[in-house]
């Protein structure tokens, strides 16, 4: 049956009836707020190609973090930029590293704010790489022995998920193992499952100031062409314990988020990352769009795709948004 009989419009007549049968719904608790925490007292060091987005010292970090439970967004995850970095990355694994501080006292100073960490070397090394550098290679397996205990340290300072960023093979299994050997068997691991080498990673490498000396991650980040390999790699990391699936980036991605949703039995989560970001702050800025309704749209097509989580840098923005109405 058809025109004249079926008229959609009909549904969309007013604001209250679109609202009414809306088929995908954003809420304050779909979002975690990623923050780059740095060295240092009273610090708040704008990112240039993040406006808005901030380095931020412990203590300035923590104020942020009361704002953010207050507007109901569920959790934050942590990036950490050491004072010092060294080919091994040393810093990443220390029990008084940035992040491990900025752990405890973002938990001392909340009450239901879920702190996740990133686990990855590329903050820490001085190389910028994502693991052990041998000759001009990353070492796949000497890496896992320095992510594991890097995801111990965050554990014990009382993270909530550790997330692993780096893509080796086997880190999942790596991780649980040493959470497991030591207590934390109930530490949920959101693997950065399906990341790929993406040009969208730009403005992030300035926030944390993690570009690699040399080089590229082409050999242990994905191929942006590749589609059934994702599943594979999600595969792996389900028989490999982990419980929260991502996808990095998101929005040229929503295909292989959809995958994920129709193949897996875990929560699906997507990274909005700082180049989708970064490019409606600027389209906005030059009156190209209107970028308060590009991020409500953005966000809302992740979420439609199948993403159960987003992480972005809009969630504050867009939890005002929502609350207001």
């Amino acid at each position: 049956m058809g025109f004249p009989v079926d008229r959609p419009r009909r549904l969309r007549t007013s604001e209250t009836m679109r609202k009414m049968v809306r088929e995908t719904t954003l809420s304050a608790s779909d979002f975690i707020l990623p923050l780059f925490v740095c060295e240092g007292e009273n610090v708040k060091k704008p990112v240039g190609s993040m406006p808005g987005v901030y380095q931020m010292s412990v203590d300035v970090m923590v104020e942020e973090c009361k704002e953010v439970e207050s507007l109901g967004i569920p959790g934050v995850i942590l990036f950490g930029i050491p004072a010092f970095k060294d080919a091994m990355g040393t810093e990443a694994y220390n029990e008084n590293g940035i992040v491990q501080k900025a752990v405890r006292a973002i938990k001392a100073a909340t009450t239901k704010l879920l702190v996740v960490t990133d686990v990855c070397m590329c903050e820490y090394t001085d190389h910028g790489h994502c693991g052990i550098i041998k000759g001009e290679e990353v070492d796949n397996d000497e890496t896992l022995v320095h992510l594991a205990n890097e995801a111990l340290t965050h554990a014990k300072a009382g993270a909530d998920i550790v997330a692993p960023s780096d893509m080796m093979d086997g880190r999942i299994d790596a991780l649980r193992e040493i959470l497991d050997d030591n207590g934390f068997e109930n530490v949920p691991i959101m693997s950065y499952a399906v990341k790929y080498c993406s040009s969208f990673y730009g403005p992030f490498r300035e926030a944390a100031e993690s570009a690699p000396s040399f080089g590229d991650r082409k050999t242990y980040q994905m191929d942006p062409a590749n589609r059934r390999e994702g599943l594979k790699e999600a595969e792996l990391d389900v028989l490999e314990g982990a419980d929260i699936l991502m996808v990095k980036p998101a929005l040229p991605y929503l295909d292989i988020i959809s995958d994920l949703k129709q193949n897996f039995d875990r929560p699906v989560a997507a990274y909005h990352v700082s180049g989708e970001y970064s490019m409606i702050i600027a389209a906005d800025k030059m009156g190209w769009l209107d970028g308060h309704r590009a991020m409500m749209e953005s966000l809302t097509s992740i979420k439609r795709a199948g993403a159960d989580i987003i992480l972005t840098y809009y969630a504050k923005e867009a939890a005002k948004a929502l609350k207001e109405g």
